[in-house]
């Protein structure tokens, strides 16, 4: 069992910056592939970055590139990740998940194995 919790979310103004964190425990060491994934209002889930510390893979979705990136902490008994969000535009208004894997998950949600609640960013113009 995983369990993730994100935070950080928040609202801020088009141009700002937000760092969400997704606190992960339990058997962290079993799944060590994490990615971000976001729901716009009125849309379906999508991908936004991906990342394995057995791999060594990382992954963006194209409309973040450049402006969003993906990070950890890796401790003994906790693993944070975080997703730095630079840039930021209304277009990315949307509930942030994060969500862990056993090894990579890349950008397909049904990889991912255990999901956090979620956390609301809203960027306003």
């Amino acid at each position: 069992q995983v369990q993730l919790v994100e935070s950080g979310g928040g609202l801020v103004q088009a141009g700002g910056s937000l760092r969400l964190s997704c606190a992960a425990s339990g058997r962290t060491f079993s799944y060590s592939g994490m990615g971000w994934f976001r729901q716009p209002p009125g849309k379906e889930r999508e991908f936004v970055a991906a990342d394995s510390w057995s791999s060594g893979n990382t992954d963006y979705a194209d409309s973040v590139k450049g402006r969003f990136t993906i990070s950890r902490d890796n401790a003994q008994n906790t693993v944070t990740v975080y997703l730095q969000m630079d840039s930021l535009s209304p277009e990315d208004t949307a509930v942030y998940y994060c969500a862990a894997t056993r090894s990579y998950g890349g950008t397909g949600s049904n990889e991912y194995v255990y999901w956090g609640r979620g956390t609301q960013v809203t960027v306003s113009s």
